[in-house]
């Protein structure tokens, strides 16, 4: 039986894009630690860093300076380009000019699920967003950056349509609070043992395999 790993986390979250890298190399261990083995499934789950955040969103700008106020917001950023960069992503915040409301987004990865297309749906968003700077709260753009992970462009709008995809989203999102999470990247492996933060892959290997040890509940 494959190992499980189960991931909450946000598209506008840069520690989340890192903590992305992080697993990708813990998987690459993974497998050098298991050869033969069956791969272990990743699945995405939503989580809104700011979830009273308005459906259209509001300018970077006023984002960050509500946020940390426009000197802690140097360092801040300073520090995740600098960590981004040892895991191989080129943060281009300059080039982020609205904060989006993420639930439209989530749908999306949601729905990617459902084609086996989540992974690359996860990674084209951030690439989106912290690379090149899309406006997230366009539906276009929502459905372009679904459509080139494998997403099909008509099921995607009909999602971005449907009130009942944002309701899931919000529903999955309370279900991780109410599970005690309150930061992302957030890793849960094989449902048993959970690892909090972008921690190195050496970290998320012992995880792994820690989990796998663990007796299954009948």
């Amino acid at each position: 039986m494959s190992l499980t790993i189960d991931v909450v986390s946000d598209v506008v979250c840069p520690w989340c894009y890192i903590g992305k890298r992080k697993l990708e190399a813990a998987l690459d261990l993974y497998k050098e630690n298991n050869p033969g083995a069956p791969a272990p499934v990743v699945t995405w789950h939503p989580f809104q860093l700011n979830p009273d955040m308005p459906k259209e969103g509001i300018p970077r700008d006023e984002y960050v300076k509500r946020k940390f106020g426009p000197e802690r917001a140097k360092t801040v950023y300073n520090r995740v380009t600098g960590v981004g960069a040892e895991a191989g992503i080129p943060f281009a915040f300059d080039k982020v000019v609205r904060q989006p409301n993420t639930l439209a987004a989530h749908s999306l990865i949601a729905l990617a699920a459902d084609n086996d297309r989540q992974d690359a749906a996860v990674e084209a968003f951030f690439r989106a967003y912290f690379l090149d700077g899309r406006d997230l709260t366009s539906n276009d753009t929502l459905v372009e950056i679904a459509a080139s992970a494998g997403v099909d462009q008509d099921e995607a709008k009909a999602v971005l349509e449907a009130p009942e995809a944002r309701e899931n989203v919000e529903a999955e999102d309370r279900q991780a609070r109410e599970l005690g999470v309150e930061g992302v990247p957030f890793f849960i492996f094989n449902r048993k043992l959970a690892v909090s933060g972008a921690q190195p892959a050496e970290v998320l290997l012992q995880a792994m395999l820690e989990a796998e040890k663990q007796p299954t509940t009948a």
